[in-house]
């Protein structure tokens, strides 16, 4: 995300996911489990991919719940045509989770009682607007079994047309 959207969600992040838990920058995910095997290859799609296309138009959509958490829905056909192109890439390596098209969200609060989930449900669209959100470029990390290694990150650079 650009920085001030970051800011904004990662403050949400550090107020209302539960610290044990909260071990990645707020994020939005493309794609849940790739093969370590992959990540070389990866690294080259990502860099070519960001060199080439310009950041993707995206909006928050609306404050939604998931049961024992909080999440901002994203509206974004070109995030979702980026993603395509790596699917397509990796097509034999995607897991069955990573087969669909993902539902893009940001996640603010995970694995909560449902009572405090529906709390900061009201109190967050109470303000709610929604509005553009700036992504600025693709990002890949390690999973440790808890903690989280970045691997790469690249920022977008295409010009818009």
């Amino acid at each position: 995300m650009g920085a001030a959207d970051q800011r904004f969600f990662d403050n949400l992040r550090a107020a209302h996911f539960p610290p044990e838990r909260n071990h990645l920058a707020a994020h939005i995910t493309l794609f849940h489990q790739l093969p370590p095997s992959c990540l070389n290859e990866l690294d080259r799609l990502i860099h070519c991919i960001a060199a080439d296309t310009p950041p993707p138009a995206a909006s928050l959509r609306e404050i939604y719940s998931l049961g024992g958490g909080v999440a901002f829905r994203i509206d974004s056909p070109d995030l979702l045509a980026i993603r395509q192109r790596i699917a397509d890439h990796f097509v034999g390596a995607l897991t069955m989770q990573d087969r669909g098209t993902p539902r893009l969200h940001i996640t603010v609060q995970n694995k909560v009682p449902a009572a405090a989930a529906r709390a900061l449900l009201v109190e967050l669209a109470a303000d709610f607007r929604p509005r553009a959100l700036t992504i600025a470029g693709l990002a890949a990390h390690h999973y440790l079994g808890g903690p989280w290694q970045p691997a790469f990150a690249r920022n977008f650079r295409g010009a818009r047309t």
